[in-house]
């Protein structure tokens, strides 16, 4: 093994299953990796004349060689193989010369030869013979000549300026026509082989008399070189022949021998009659680069005696031939993952010209590439990887190798390759932002579709398939939210109320479906907002009476209605009205306050004595608005009444101290009165509070009553909100006692799950609930603190 390829000789004939050699060991392969590695061989200009056994690894004759159908007269018949591995990719080249064996006879063109001689030829002269030609080369090819017994003549090789024989009949002793004047001879051919083989030929030798002096030409070889791309007529060679005889004798013409091929006849032609010789046809330095031509010459004396001269045309190679380039092995798609100098491709170049034409270099277009080509062998590239891929920057390349020789000018060839790279599961799916924020309006239909989570993964086909998925650890989501597994829509299972949930907050996770799949999350916040679905409620007993003394100052309060609205925000803003009220009564409600109080001095002159009952219509500010109504009845006892002990009412002119205790009486039952109604409210009020105070923390639980500030003059009503706050993780939230103020402007919302303008209430590590803005800030604000203040039972604290 050298030079990083094997050689082995096998001779020519051989029979199949002839052994050559042992690849496998040579090339130090083990024979059990050659079927896993998809071992072949591959011969690019040959038959399948060898083959190798993948079960002991020996090369073998698997067709008959003929050495010189394959390789003609080449001295060295060489058959070229390449052995190809895959995993990894390997390339062995191997060389199995074919030996000639002694198997083809000298062989002359012809069975007879006629030569005519003149008598008069001096001894010594000599006349060309054809020789005989051998198939084989080497020794088994070298002839050696001789004739049959004269004395007359002999056969000799010359040797000339070119190092090449030639076979000349020799004339030994002048002829005598009278004597012999026709010689007969045998020439007999035999090669060097073992055993020898011969080849005979007829000479028929005429002896002619009187013209003695033949045509002679001034050089006996002469030598001339073209280009190949010359064109059709061009002058080669003017040839110059002469004869000392006189007259018709001396008188010449030129003509090819008859030695000359049929395919020297259609390059070139001859003057018969100047001698000149010129080009008739398309010459090719690949086909044929030297030309020997024998000339003949003669006169036209009686005999004719002729003259012999060699034309030998060189021809000079020209760039006329592009490289060629040949892919021999393209591994595709490549892994992105790939490691460095990973073998993509096989590539072969070739060009049939020679020397500096055919001289080629090889490179990549376009640069930049992460690709390089590296010289393994003569004309053989390896394409290999040169730098780390990623298939998500670029799927696919597109390159061109280049092949260009060193002629001048320069030609060159080009080969396209397409090498897409395979995808590997190295990008996890990404959501297009951290946390979502959502607000839907509460009694939404169940199943209705809230929100769209959307994951993208650059990767491709089932490395870049989505699915989506709630953690359902937390037992209460499942039954309030879904998420559609691929198309990532978020679903609302059942109608949300604001009065019992207020906010949601869980995590949705997507993951691909590579082999190893990767993962990511998103948390979203779904905001329940309030829908006034909640009419106004009067809290306390209707129809309570109320006695009250006259006269009555302008402006005094009498009494106080207290309605809630469970609802929050604008919605729970209430207001009050006296139903049927007219401007000259004699009462009045506190638009925002419910304070019921006279509109003028109350006297028993007017006739304002007895009992009133009062119509309060409570309203909230919601779309569309609810309302609702209150009854308040109002006895008014005249002050200058008197009452007597037997129960009856003394007028004017009775006694002055039974009026005053009958005075009394009625004072205390007013004022006795008067306290059960506060006592009642306080209880009322104890209660409400007993009610909304705060249990223990859980995850799922009621939320706190807000009070709401509505009025753009800072009134306060109540509104008891049962509320829960559902998060999909593990931080508890509390439930607490706020304190919500608002402005009077009106948030903008966007049904079916999406947002505008928001401004975020998410709890935080503690559970307590802090502001965050999203998008953009918007009104109302809220704001959340653990406890409020009750200035008085009937007046709060302004905005």
């Amino acid at each position: 093994m050298g030079s990083g390829q094997l050689h082995y000789s096998v001779p020519e004939e051989s029979q199949h299953g002839t052994f050559v050699g042992r690849i496998t060991q040579d090339l130090g392969l083990d024979v059990g990796e050659l079927v896993p590695r998809l071992f072949r061989m591959v011969s690019k200009d040959h038959e399948d004349y060898l083959e190798v056994n993948v079960q002991n690894g020996i090369l073998f004759v698997s067709s008959r060689i003929d050495r010189e159908v394959l390789c003609a007269q080449s001295p060295v018949c060489t058959i070229y193989q390449e052995v190809i591995l895959d995993k990894p990719l390997r390339v062995f080249h191997v060389e199995v010369e074919i030996r000639d064996v002694n198997d083809n006879a000298p062989v002359f063109s012809e069975s007879e030869e006629m030569l005519s001689i003149a008598e008069l030829t001096v001894p010594g002269a000599y006349f060309p013979l054809e020789g005989a030609s051998d198939a084989d080369v080497g020794a088994n090819a070298q002839l050696k000549y001789k004739l049959n017994s004269t004395e007359y003549f002999v056969v000799e090789e010359k040797i000339n300026d070119r190092h090449s024989k030639s076979l000349v009949l020799v004339l030994k002793k002048p002829l005598d026509r009278e004597k012999i004047p026709m010689h007969h001879l045998v020439l007999t051919a035999t090669d060097g082989g073992h055993p020898e083989l011969t080849g005979t030929v007829h000479l028929e030798i005429t002896v002619m008399d009187a013209n003695d002096n033949a045509p002679i030409f001034n050089q006996s070889v002469y030598k001339v070189q073209l280009l190949e791309n010359v064109a059709d007529g061009t002058l080669v060679i003017h040839l110059n022949a002469t004869d000392l005889d006189e007259g018709m004798n001396k008188e010449i013409y030129y003509y090819f021998s008859k030695h000359v091929s049929p395919n020297v006849k259609n390059t070139f032609s001859i003057d018969s009659d100047t001698g000149e010789i010129r080009v008739k046809g398309k010459m090719d330095y690949e086909d044929i680069n030297l030309y020997d031509i024998e000339i003949e010459v003669k006169d036209k004396g009686t005999p004719p005696l002729s003259g012999h001269c060699n034309v030998i045309i060189e021809i000079m190679d020209i760039n006329d031939n592009n490289p060629e380039v040949t892919v021999t092995s393209l591994s595709v798609p490549v892994s992105e993952d790939s490691p460095l100098e990973t073998v993509v491709a096989l590539i072969s170049v070739s060009d049939r010209d020679s020397g500096t034409n055919g001289q080629v270099n090889c490179s990549l277009w376009p640069p930049g590439l992460p690709f390089k080509l590296v010289s393994t062998f003569k004309n053989y590239y390896s394409l290999v990887l040169n730098e780390l891929l990623d298939r998500e920057q670029v799927a696919e390349y597109k390159l061109v190798v280049t092949a260009q020789d060193q002629g001048t000018p320069s030609l060159s060839a080009t080969s396209s390759l397409v090498v897409p790279i395979g995808d590997v599961n190295d990008n996890a799916p990404a959501f297009s932002q951290p946390s979502y924020t959502v607000f839907v309006k509460e009694n939404n239909p169940p199943g209705a579709h809230i929100f769209t989570v959307s994951a993208s993964d650059p990767d491709m086909a089932e490395n870049a398939l989505v699915t989506y998925w709630i953690d359902e650890k937390l037992w209460p989501l499942s039954s309030y939210i879904s998420v559609h597994s691929e198309s990532g829509k978020v679903y609302a299972l059942q109608p949300l109320n604001y009065e019992e949930l207020k906010m949601l907050e869980f995590k949705v996770s997507a993951k691909d479906a590579g082999l190893l799949s990767l993962y990511s999350s998103v948390i979203v916040q779904v905001f329940v907002v309030d829908e006034n679905d909640n009419a106004p409620t009067v809290s306390g007993p209707e129809n309570t009476p109320i006695l009250l003394v006259v006269p009555l100052a302008v402006g005094q309060t009498v009494g106080k209605i207290r309605a809630v609205d469970a609802d929050s925000g604008y919605n729970a803003w209430l207001r009050y009205e006296l139903h049927e009220a007219t401007s000259d009564g004699p009462w009045r409600v506190g638009l925002y306050s419910g304070e019921i109080s006279t509109t003028r001095v109350l006297d028993e002159t007017e006739g304002d004595a007895g009992s009133q009952s009062l119509l309060v219509l409570v309203k909230d500010h919601g779309k569309p608005m609810l309302s609702t109504t209150a009854t308040l009845s109002v006895s008014l006892v005249v002050s200058a009444q008197v009452i007597h002990t037997d129960g009856y009412l003394s007028r004017a002119g009775g006694s002055s101290k039974p009026l005053e205790e009958n005075t009394n009486v009625y004072l205390i039952i007013a004022i006795c009165s008067v306290s059960s109604l506060f006592l009642l409210a306080v209880i009322v009020y104890v209660a409400l509070r007993c009610q909304c105070q705060p249990k223990e923390a859980v995850m799922y639980g009621p939320g706190t009553a807000t009070l709401v500030c509505a009025s753009e003059v800072g009134s306060w009503s109540y509104s008891n909100r049962h509320s829960h706050i559902l998060a999909g993780t593990t931080a508890e939230v509390s439930a607490k006692n706020d304190l919500m103020v608002f402005s009077p402007n009106i948030p903008a919302f966007v049904e079916n799950g999406d947002v505008r303008n928001g401004k975020e209430m998410a709890p935080n590590s503690s559970g307590q609930i802090h502001n965050r803005d999203i998008r953009h800030q918007m009104q109302p604000t809220g704001i959340y603190s653990n406890d409020y203040t009750n200035a008085n039972s009937d007046e709060l604290l302004g905005p």
